[in-house]
């Protein structure tokens, strides 16, 4: 079966005109990607690419089109399979690859992909480009390289593809999460969970460094399989931007710098959804009632295509929906629908192609008005001395009070429906605060600089309240002070090893201990606590034992609260504090012995000798820990193979500059620049990362020169 030549875009039972639109779209765009073969060989006679130290690609275009042709060409060398498979789930083709068990998320991406479709058009020039250059780049690596990817014969890509990626449309099958809540109570709070996803950025103005110039430091926390890629593209007069992709794409979330600004996210969760529920009617089958007028739902039947053993099979599903959103539950009489910011957004591309362009603050700035990408908290500085921070959420301008994640309201009048989100201006956001600092680390607006404090009640109802979880803590120890600092020791105080909760109740915990009966064999376990540095370092002994107790500790408590004193908004920097069960501390304390000597016959351990960075053949111990216990240096372990526990997330990818002219920066990329095991750039930055170093990264043309390691165009 000719793959390419299939009508998996068009719905059953439309209009002929529709079906026929749908199949001349997509024709037409295969003719086009036929036409360009030979073009293609020119494009890649327009970009130049250079790998320097460690594998990191500098793409030089001679315009954007050609430089994502080359950022798509390395993507592929280096992950190869990984940049597909995001294209063919756009285009709602997963199943085709993947069978049956793909087939669910292949309805919905169909529709983000006819959404793509046909909108594209009203994309701005220059991200067509960037979008066109990527799917060219992978359609000329597949055809180049077609014996080591025969999965894959007879796919070819569209921009529209790339743009489909970050393009989605709400069904009923997103209402899987609200289900799930409906069914169960919140399993912890936030403050229990030992891992919290999530990331630290830091932005420093010129009165904090002793070269007089801008700082910011991005540091996401996400899984290391989460594919981000270190990449330099340029084009002349046009673009010089140098940070993270995603692979499989150009526009997930990515943050870096130009020669004039940068920026860095971190996830903020805003509420931007809702679950509303209309009286259906009760005398006409799918309609429901609003405005005491009875109204139709909106029928579609959506067919998908899977891979049967050597077969190709089909099968096709109706899903509902309103003019509000799709229609996730009937029952009792009534109709759910979920309404959610950003439902079919099509512009995110023109947005970050925006943001990578600007020049200044005012420019950056009118590229984040357009609101199309709808969350991510945004921290910024630039070479003109800003330093800007923005909780940039999509919320909903509520008329009525939020429903949150599991309650639906009862709409019975379209004014009680939400139709704006709160304009970019009027969200929280700081300029060049006192003290010279901004933060974030994924904890709500309000904080984010302890000089100027963003009250509550200055902002809706619906944005989070405030919060400081002890990793946000840490963050401000280390930067809300009078310190002035270099780009090296921002770097060097980044990777701060403190344990911030051991900081704040181990005496406690000590005391509750020394005062009771405890067994003589449990004395020097106390010592062992006592002698600890209260650090996540490698070669530190008592972490593993605190680590142990706290994780008992708090899941014996369930839901009580597990601090004597508890977080406070008017004490926010030294609450919570204190134990407040001792009973259950000391049971957990036992326990903790216990299970440490029974896993690994010691509780005298380093806390390299259980946490590990293992990668490939490499195996070294590493230091850092959950953001949960207060820890600012934030790794995610998971159990090895070998009894030990190694690195699955957090700290991966870092990126510190400073705005001088020309920027100055360091990068880590923890698990290489290539997935491939037989890469020399698939660990080679393993051991800098365990030794809490980055490397310089290479911006400008003589730094890439002196670097370089290989000099090529696509294709040669």
């Amino acid at each position: 079966m000719n793959i390419n030549s299939r009508n998996s875009g068009c719905l059953l039972n439309s209009s002929f005109i529709r079906t026929y639109f749908c199949a001349i779209t997509r024709f037409f765009l295969l003719f086009l990607i036929t036409q360009k073969i030979c073009a293609q060989a020119h494009l890649s006679e327009q970009v130049v690419i250079t790998r320097t130290d460690y594998g990191v690609p500098h793409i030089q275009g001679e315009n954007l089109k050609a430089a994502a042709f080359g950022l798509a060409w390395c993507e592929m060398e280096d992950y190869g399979e990984r940049v597909v498979m995001p294209l063919i789930s756009a285009r709602g083709d997963l199943a085709l690859i993947d069978g049956y068990e793909s087939i669910d998320g292949d309805f919905v991406r169909q529709l983000g992909y006819q959404r793509a479709l046909s909108n594209y058009g009203k994309l701005d020039l220059n991200t067509r480009n960037l979008l066109e250059g990527f799917a060219e780049g992978v359609n000329y690596y597949l055809e180049l390289h077609k014996d080591d990817f025969p999965q894959f014969t007879g796919w070819k890509f569209t921009g529209v593809d790339v743009a489909a990626v970050t393009t989605g449309v709400l069904t009923n099958y997103n209402a899987a999460r609200w289900v799930r809540q409906l069914k169960q109570q919140k399993e912890e709070r936030d403050s229990l969970k030992l891992t919290e996803a999530g990331s630290n950025a830091w932005a420093f103005s010129p009165s904090r460094t002793k070269d007089g110039n801008a700082i910011l430091v991005r540091n996401p926390h996400l899984s290391w399989t989460a594919g981000y890629y270190e990449a330099h593209i340029t084009v002349p007069d046009t673009l010089n931007y140098y940070g993270d992709f995603r692979i499989g794409g150009l526009f997930a979330i990515i943050g870096g710098f130009n020669e004039r600004l940068g920026w860095a996210t971190t996830n903020n969760n805003p509420d931007g959804e809702e679950i509303y529920a209309f009286k259906a009617d009760t005398s006409k089958m799918d309609h429901f009632i609003i405005d005491g007028v009875s109204v139709p739902l909106t029928r579609r039947m959506l067919r998908a295509e899977f891979k049967n053993g050597k077969a190709i099979s089909s099968e096709s599903r109706e899903f509902f929906f309103t003019p509000y959103g799709p229609v996730i539950h009937r029952d009792e009489g009534l109709i759910y629908i979920l309404r959610q910011v950003g439902n079919g957004e099509y512009r995110r591309g023109d947005q970050f192609t925006r943001m990578m362009l600007a020049q200044n603050l005012e420019e950056w700035k009118e590229a984040m008005r357009m609101q199309a990408i709808t969350s991510s908290n945004y921290t910024y500085a630039d070479a003109d001395g800003n330093i800007f921070y923005v909780w940039n959420g999509g919320s909903p301008m509520l008329s009525h009070p939020s429903g949150g994640d599991s309650s639906a309201v009862l709409i019975t009048s379209t004014s009680q429906i939400w139709n704006d989100i709160v304009p970019f201006d009027e969200l929280p956001q700081l300029l060049n605060p006192k003290g010279g600092y901004l933060h974030n680390e994924n904890d709500p607006f309000h904080y984010t600089n302890l000089n100027q404090v963003l009250l509550p009640e200055d902002f809706p109802h619906n944005m989070p309240e405030p919060r400081l979880r002890q990793r946000s803590q840490h963050s401000l120890q280390l930067i809300h002070n009078d310190d002035v600092l270099t780009l090296e020791e921002v770097v060097k105080r980044k990777h701060s090893m403190s344990m911030l909760v051991a900081d704040q109740i181990k005496d406690d915990l000590l005391a509750i201990l020394k005062s009771s009966q405890l067994k003589d064999s449990l004395l020097d376990a106390i010592h062992h606590l006592e002698n600890w540095d209260n650090t996540v370092e490698a070669n530190s002994k008592g972490g593993v034992l605190f680590q142990e107790w706290f994780t008992l500790y708090s899941r014996e408590m369930q839901d009580r609260e597990l601090y004597d004193i508890p977080w406070s908004f008017d004490d926010p920097m030294t609450t919570p504090d204190g134990i407040a069960d001792a009973d259950v501390a000391v049971s957990a304390f036992a326990k903790a012995i216990n299970n440490l000597v029974s896993k690994y016959e010691t509780y005298d351990l380093k806390w390299g000798d259980v946490h590990r960075l293992q990668l490939g053949e490499i195996d070294l111990p590493v230091s850092g820990g959950p953001g949960g216990l207060g820890c600012f240096r934030v790794l995610w372990y998971t159990d090895a193979e070998d009894g030990k526990r190694k690195i699955r997330g957090g700290d991966g990818w870092q990126l510190a500059v400073e705005f001088s002219n020309p920027p100055k920066a360091y990068s880590i990329l923890a698990y290489g620049q290539s997935n491939n095991p037989e890469s020399p750039h698939h660990t080679d930055q393993v051991t800098l990362f365990a030794e809490n170093k980055m490397k310089k990264v290479s911006f400008t043309p003589d730094q890439i020169e002196k670097s370089t390691i290989k000099k090529y165009r696509p294709g040669q």
